[in-house]
């Protein structure tokens, strides 16, 4: 009976934890709204740009060129390689307005994280894998 008293008095604190954690993430999310709102509101939809590159090595030299200081739209135009029918290239380059739902899902949650920024001045997602190839992310504008 010991193990179930105990067993069950871990389960308390793991509620008590989990309730915990978030609150501790609203702790945190006050804490970072005072340092200047770096918390990220939450959003609908994004403005996106990518990279697509369908080689590794090609989407890290593109990322690379970028966190040298060149203009994303610049690495964009010289590495990717999205072939989507129908459209120009800068608007593959630019996605523009996508809301939560229309884009697959590694792609949607670095999209969904990133803070907006400019081309000349981009934060950008870490290479993301999908079935398309390897995607270097940014994000104009959230709303």
């Amino acid at each position: 009976m010991a193990k179930k008293a105990s067993g069950s008095n871990d389960k308390k604190p793991a509620d008590k934890k989990a309730g915990g954690k978030g609150n501790a993430k609203t702790d945190e999310s006050d804490d970072k709204k005072g340092k200047g709102g770096d918390k990220l509101k939450p959003a609908t939809s994004v403005n996106v740009r990518h990279i697509l590159c369908e080689k590794q090595s090609k989407a890290l030299e593109a990322l690379q060129k970028i966190q040298e200081g060149q203009r994303f739209d610049k690495v964009a135009q010289e590495y990717s390689e999205d072939k989507a029918k129908g459209m120009s290239r800068m608007q593959i380059l630019h996605l523009g307005w996508q809301v939560r739902g229309s884009m697959v899902g590694a792609f949607q949650e670095a999209a969904f994280a990133l803070q907006p920024s400019t081309v000349d001045k981009p934060i950008i997602s870490p290479l993301v894998k999908t079935q398309f190839g390897y995607h270097i992310i940014m994000v104009e504008g959230r709303k």
